[in-house]
């Protein structure tokens, strides 16, 4: 399989509309004028995604200061979603994109190697999306520990 091109910096950012853990349609252009944070991570409740999820809910009262929104997208489904943010008491939308193919736009649907097994699925990828809805920021293989600093200060970047 060609590997997908990852969406560039200074791009417009693709559209999107899909479900949230409580079955409302999100879509990107709900949020035009505000700066967006759009994460992909692979599965719900694993120990990497909560880490990540419970650091961006940490950050919300920054984050809303700087008046962006984040919303999270993995290929699981409504059910799982739902649980997984009610369990973490999760403040931001997590979309559901089973059919990945949200992710396979942004590029974040990529062949991953674990233990020499080789199989599709979602890189850890975070895409901050400007005010004007262009891509701002890409960061394509995202390490979890820090990594909402690193978004809080691309966010400031912007102002």
């Amino acid at each position: 399989m060609s590997e997908i091109a990852w969406i560039e910096e200074g791009s417009k950012a693709p559209s999107f509309s899909l479900k949230d853990q409580h079955g409302k349609t999100v879509k990107l252009s709900d949020f035009k004028g505000k700066p967006v944070v759009v994460y992909f991570y692979p599965k719900d409740d694993t120990p990497g995604c909560t880490k990540e999820a419970c650091a961006f809910r940490d950050q919300h009262t920054k984050l809303d200061k700087l008046g962006a929104v984040v919303v999270g997208l993995s290929p699981d489904d409504q059910a799982s979603h739902a649980k997984f943010s009610e369990k973490f008491g999760l403040n931001f939308p997590l979309l559901v994109d089973t059919d990945h193919k949200v992710a396979e736009k942004y590029g974040a649907w990529r062949e991953k190697n674990m233990y020499g097994k080789v199989s599709m699925g979602v890189q850890r990828s975070t895409f901050l999306i400007d005010a004007n809805g262009k891509i701002a920021k890409v960061w394509k293989r995202v390490q979890v520990d820090g990594h909402d600093l690193q978004v809080l200060e691309a966010l400031q970047n912007l102002q």
